[in-house]
């Protein structure tokens, strides 16, 4: 018997944790999670950055919770996992978004900036998902984690200067599939979206050094990522439409990594 198409999208029923949803990427697929029926609990550093989040989202209707953690620290993801558990009841979605980037050429890179976005792009991601599985997705035999990657840790680069935030995306990317096969005895899915280039805090250098047009135009597609494109393939991992899909890596960049620069 098949299900229809609309009701493998739906998420009515299901909670969603995701981490560094306070604003952009992160915020966008919030959004796309809550307008497909979750209730969601959003965690960044920042509570007023949080704040104005979830207010964003409950004007529209969704469900929506926050708590202020640093998920590079063992105990503020266990108080964020504590708190989905206390207030939604179970964690049937994990979004690993939090991160980091810092611009330095290699050979001069500080030390502490290569473990800052180390800790927050790679040992966030794994303390997150170890205490979501441990708390409530291996006891219940199922589970949706989505990584956010980047195309940025798909290959190398000789302009971007940001050697530990391509380096972190690449383990992103081997985490992936590794916890995948892992984990699928579990009913856990783990796959990523690696976005190309996305108006965001964390772009706009990048976007002002090179030049809005200049990135649009290395894109097949003539253009950089808007407030929708990450929404689609969010549910799709996020929902029953994607049961049958574990440790993949979907590149949302407008064709960018399919041809040679």
């Amino acid at each position: 018997m098949t299900t229809h198409i609309h009701k493998l999208f739906d998420l009515t029923g299901q909670t969603a944790v995701v981490t560094g949803g306070s604003r952009g990427l992160g915020l966008q697929i919030a959004e796309a999670l809550g307008e497909a029926g979750a209730r969601i609990l959003l965690t960044s550093r920042k509570e007023a950055d949080l704040q104005e989040a979830a207010a964003q989202l409950q004007v529209k209707g969704i469900d929506t919770r926050w708590v202020a953690a640093d998920m590079s620290e063992p105990a503020q993801v266990q108080r964020v996992v504590d708190t989905a558990m206390n207030l939604l009841g179970q964690v049937d979605i994990l979004v690993n978004n939090a991160g980091a980037t810092w611009g330095a050429p290699a050979e001069d890179y500080p030390l502490d900036a290569w473990d800052k976005v180390m800790n927050l792009n790679v040992r966030s991601i794994f303390l997150a998902s170890q205490a979501v599985a441990r708390a409530s997705m291996i006891p219940r035999g199922k589970g949706r984690i989505i990584n956010v990657a980047s195309i940025a840790g798909l290959r190398g680069s000789s302009t971007m200067k940001t050697i530990a935030y391509n380096t972190s995306k690449a383990a992103v990317v081997n985490f992936t599939r590794t916890l995948a096969g892992e984990w699928g005895p579990y009913g856990i899915t783990v796959n990523a979206l690696a976005p190309g280039m996305f108006p965001s805090k964390m772009t706009r250098g990048t976007l002002e050094r090179v030049g809005h047009d200049v990135l649009a135009a290395r894109a097949p597609l003539r253009r950089i990522g808007d407030d929708d494109d990450l929404k689609g393939a969010t549910l799709l991992f996020a929902s029953a439409a994607g049961k049958y899909i574990t440790g993949q890596i979907l590149a949302v960049d407008g064709g960018v990594s399919a041809v040679l620069s």
